[in-house]
Parts: C-alpha cells; structure tokens; sequence
C-alpha cells in the first residue's frame, strides 16, 4: 500500500478521529490520503503552521491521545516549532509529521546550506523539545517508526514526537502488514512497588501535624483526578496546585486552597510556609512556585515528591526531601486504597487554614480582570472549556475562576507561549464537541488572530474572551515596578497600539460585544455559535499578589501591614494542633 495511506491507517486504529494541518508541497501525498478516508479522521485546516501544533496540544489534552499536526518542509516545519514545544513542557503526547524533501534531493554529506527547495534540518532543530525526532529515510522502516512515535509520545512522561518523511517514501509502496504492539503492560513489580510507596507517604503525612498536599499537571495527565478527588474527601488534608493544576480539584471544595507560586493565592503560599509535610504530586516545583531562593521554601516542611520523570528529580529543593520516582497512575489508587484503612482527623489544621484564608480574603485587593473572572466563573456550565493566554489574562484566571467540579482549564504554562488559547481552543472544542471558552489578552489574540476563520468554517462553539487593557500587562507592570514606569514598547505613547477587535471579528463573520452588565454574557457563552466579548479594561490594569525577588512566597506583594502580619502568625501558632495517637497508623 501506498506510505501515505498507511500512516492514515495506523492513525484510525489508534482511534486518532482528528488532525490539525495545513497544505504544503512535501505533504501533499499525506494530504489526498486523509481527504480518502474522511470518513473516518478529518483532516482541520488552520491558517498557520503554529496553530495546528497548538490545537493538537489542546485536543490532546482533552482526549489523552496523542494530538496529531502536520506541515511542509522548511517555514511550515520551523513554524510547527513553538506548539511543539508547547508539547514538551506541558508533557502532552503529540505526533508532528513534516514533510521533507526528496531523498534525492538532500545535500546529504555536501557542505552546502541547501540542496532542494525548502530542505531544513528539522529534526536537529526539534530534538531538545521532542522526546523522539528521527527523519524516515526508507519506506520499511516507516511501520517501525510509527509504532514507535505512538509508544514515546503517550509512555512514562507523555510529550511530543516529530517525524520527517521525504515526499518520495509519503509516495513509496510498502507491505500492508503493520509491525507487532511495543506498548507493554506495566510490570508487576512496579504495582508493588507502588503499593510499598504509597504505605510510606501515608505513614509520613500521618505522622504530620500539618500536612498539605501540592498537585501538579500530572494529576490530569496520568488519568486520576477522580480518584485523587476521592482520597482528598476521606483524608481531609488542604490542597493546593500549580497553575496549570488549577482544576484538579473543583472550587467547592473546602479542601483546595488554590494556586501557589510567584502569582498564586496568597493564602496558598502561607500555608506551605506553615506546613510540617509537603506532598508534591507530579509538579515540577520550579522557582515560579517556590521563589529563587529555595532555602526560603516551606522551612519547617519535610518534602515528599513524587514525579514519572527521574530528570525533574534532580532538581532538588533541600537536601532531606524524600523522592519517589513513580507514575501517579499507579501510585494515586494504591494511596486511596490504603488511605481508606486508616483513621484521618486534621480538622484542627484545617480549620487554621480556612481562617487564614478568610481573613487574607477581607484584606486583598482585588482587580478589575480578577473580578471579571469570578463573574465568568459563576455563569459558566459544567461541562465547558477554559483555555487562557500567557499574561495577566492566564494569572486572573488561574487566581479567581471558579472551577466546577468536571470543567477543565488548559494553559501554555513552562514554554508560555502568547497566541496559545485561541488554537488550543480549536483543539479542545472539536475533541470535547461542546463550546470552549478562550480567554486571551490583546497582545496574545493578534499572534493567532487569523485562527478566526478556522471558527468560523468549521462552526465551533468558541467564545473568545478579550481580556482589552491595551497595553502588553504584565510587562507594563513590570516596567511600572522596576523601570521608573518607562513603559517602552508596552503601551500606546511608546509603540504598541491595538485594532478595533469588534470590527474585525465582524469580518470574520463572527458575533461580537463589548463586555458591560448590560450584556446577557451568560445567554452569549452557552450557546453554539461562535463569538467575541471584549472586555474593556484599565490599562495599568495589574496582577497582585506578585512575588519580589529574593523573598519567601508568602511575602508577596503589596507587602501586608505588620499587624496583619502577627494576626497571621497567631493563627497559627494559637490553634489547637495535636498530632495523632502513635498507635493510630
């Protein structure tokens, strides 16, 4: 059969429904053979090569499979390069597939900087984002390699593949015989093993007085939100999460307290600061979360860190945290099951922690874009999609969306790429076939503003949210803090200026209003059409709390007045906190 074809085959049985792409002359074989089997995989067709990474990103997030995008030789390859990077620091499983020139045609050994048209050394370029990038350069080899990509895209630490095929192997006739399974059950020592860690977490935070448990991405991505939100309700232990982990547990929850890190809740941090044991599970604790200076970090804490990736390991935050390397797909329902044995009673430390969080609550400023966000957080259903931007949008999100108990939330959290929400949007939207929200600033939506048109053709309910102070925000601020508010290329009088976004949506054919009380917001995010809100905001709108440089990550600021300070401290060292009878394990 015809490579091409196989590709598309090996795709179907792998129940991949859906690809991102866009034309290009090596990839035109790859192209007519997903227009033949339609029926079965649909081939989505974004404006630019970065887009179609970006929603592969987004559709692979929602599904667990790998995302699939492909592009042409030279800039349609090096375009791809930003969402697969995307990929690799989120540890979402993606296929990229770029064509390649001739084999006949490549320089080869030749000195040259090209020989064909468009030929670019893609694969070198890609490799210290993608855990596999290897160019095809026989036809029999290709089965091998497919099985292969599919395998390291979704084993261990999931991230993204690339394969380079030269357009005369897309067109090369090869056996139909597909090669034999490499994914492999896990081993039966690595159950026990899990079983024997997860006895000596539970003994561990048993033994605290004060625990918290800090969850990272690799709760959704390993499959166990649902049984982790089970162990939470019976252990009854504070939670708090990373970002991009917001919505690992649900906000009604009186057990989460949030975000932590350099733009986190600051209630969040105060508890890690307080606390005696840390659970870390699948977060990377990078200095976002725990400042620069990491001997400021949770000083009272004992560190229990569970991560799949020995590599994020090495990292070390102090010499006496205890490591266990572990996938939390096995290791999360051995620690229900035995957590369901014991005996849980923190409800003194919880109780410390509600009162701190209520009266940090009395006292912190709130900003337009954090108001508007618990206002979309209200209205919002269930069942809908959240996909935010890089900037103040993703912060205000993060810190005051209310987060329903099956709703997801997707950001460009490690690489923080602007223009992500609007094509991840796409990603999401056709895999969840329900409406997604984007939220965007207005320097993100013009990165990928022509992903408009992808809405419109294919009729996807996605409400861009506009998040308008026009300005670049979270650099203005920045510049406000740290430049004597010279705000160089950040606002109107130094450079950057902005379009009318209503008129242009409006070209596109797309539903669009100006955010006011006035609008039914509600009545424009639940339906099936697409549509632009605008919210129109100051522009030295700010992102508060922010951490200073070289300060524990509880002192953020605006710093807090001394009195409230001690008020703090007195919380907790004046609750009743006992640990538990010795016996009681």
């Amino acid at each position: 059969m015809k490579a091409s074809d196989y590709i598309v085959e090996f795709l179907i049985k792998k129940h991949i429904t859906d690809v991102f792409g866009y034309p290009g002359g090596m990839v035109t074989h790859l192209m007519d053979s997903l227009d033949k089997y339609s029926g079965q995989i649909t081939a989505h067709i974004n404006y630019h090569e970065q887009a179609c990474a970006m929603a592969a990103c987004g559709w692979a997030e929602i599904t667990g499979l790998p995302g699939v995008a492909y592009a042409t030789s030279g800039p349609g390859a090096t375009n791809l390069l930003t969402g697969i990077a995307c990929a690799f620091f989120e540890s979402l499983p993606c296929i990229f597939i770029t064509g390649q020139v001739n084999t006949y045609e490549q320089k080869g050994k030749f000195k040259v900087r090209q020989k064909g048209f468009q030929e670019t050394d893609i694969v070198s370029m890609a490799q210290p984002v993608t855990k596999m990038a290897v160019m095809v350069q026989k036809s029999e080899d290709l089965p091998g390699l497919m099985e292969m990509a599919f395998h390291m895209a979704m084993e261990g630490r999931p991230g993204p593949v690339l394969l380079d095929i030269p357009m005369d192997i897309f067109r090369a006739e090869i056996g139909k015989k597909h090669s034999s399974e490499v994914l492999s059950a896990p081993m039966q020592e690595e159950y026990h093993r899990a079983e024997v860690i997860a006895r000596e977490i539970l003994y561990q935070l048993h033994q605290a007085r004060c625990p918290v448990i800090l969850t990272g991405h690799g709760i959704s991505l390993s499959g166990t939100r649902e049984a982790f939100r089970k162990l939470i309700e019976h252990i009854k232990i504070p939670v708090v999460t990373s970002m991009i982990a917001v919505d690992a547990i649900s906000s009604d929850s009186p057990y989460r307290f949030g975000m932590i890190g350099a733009y986190g809740v600051r209630w969040a941090n105060y508890l890690l600061s307080h606390s005696d044991c840390i659970l870390s599970l699948g977060s990377r604790l990078d200095c976002r979360q725990t400042g620069v200076n990491t001997e400021l970090f949770a000083p009272k804490a004992k560190i229990l860190r569970v991560d799949v990736d020995p590599g994020e390991l090495e990292n070390t935050i102090n010499d006496t945290e205890k490591q266990y390397c572990i996938s939390l797909q096995h290791l999360v329902p051995y620690l229900l099951h035995e957590a369901l044995q014991l005996p849980w009673d923190f409800s003194n430390w919880l109780n410390c922690c509600t009162h701190v969080r209520k009266r940090l609550e009395q006292i912190e400023q709130i900003e337009p874009g954090n108001r508007f966000a618990e206002r979309l957080g209200e209205i919002l259903p269930a069942n809908v999609t959240v996909t935010t931007d890089v900037g103040q949008n993703q912060v205000w999100i993060a810190q005051s969306l209310f987060i329903k108990q099956t709703q997801r939330v997707l950001f460009s959290g490690g690489h923080g790429a602007m223009g992500y929400s609007l094509p991840a949007a796409i990603g999401a939207s056709i895999a969840t076939k329900r409406p997604v929200i984007a939220v965007t600033g207005d320097g993100g939506l013009q990165m990928n503003l022509q992903e408009l048109q992808c809405i419109v053709r294919e009729k996807l309910p996605i409400k861009v949210v506009l998040m308008n102070n026009r300005s670049l925000g979270m650099i203005h601020h920045f510049q406000e803090i740290y430049f004597k508010s010279n705000y160089a290329q950040t606002d109107c009088q130094k450079g950057y200026t902005v379009p009318d976004f209503l008129k242009i949506a409006q070209a596109y054919g797309i539903r669009a209003v100006r955010y006011s009380e006035k609008i039914d917001i509600e009545q424009l995010v639940s339906d099936n059409d697409p549509a632009l809100i605008e919210v129109h905001l100051p522009q030295n709108t700010r992102t508060f709390p922010k951490l200073g440089i070289n300060r524990p990550i509880h002192e953020q600021e605006p710093l807090l007045d001394e009195m409230v300070k001690t008020e703090l401290e007195g919380i907790f060292n004046n609750m009743n906190i006992y640990p538990p009878p010795p016996d009681a394990y």
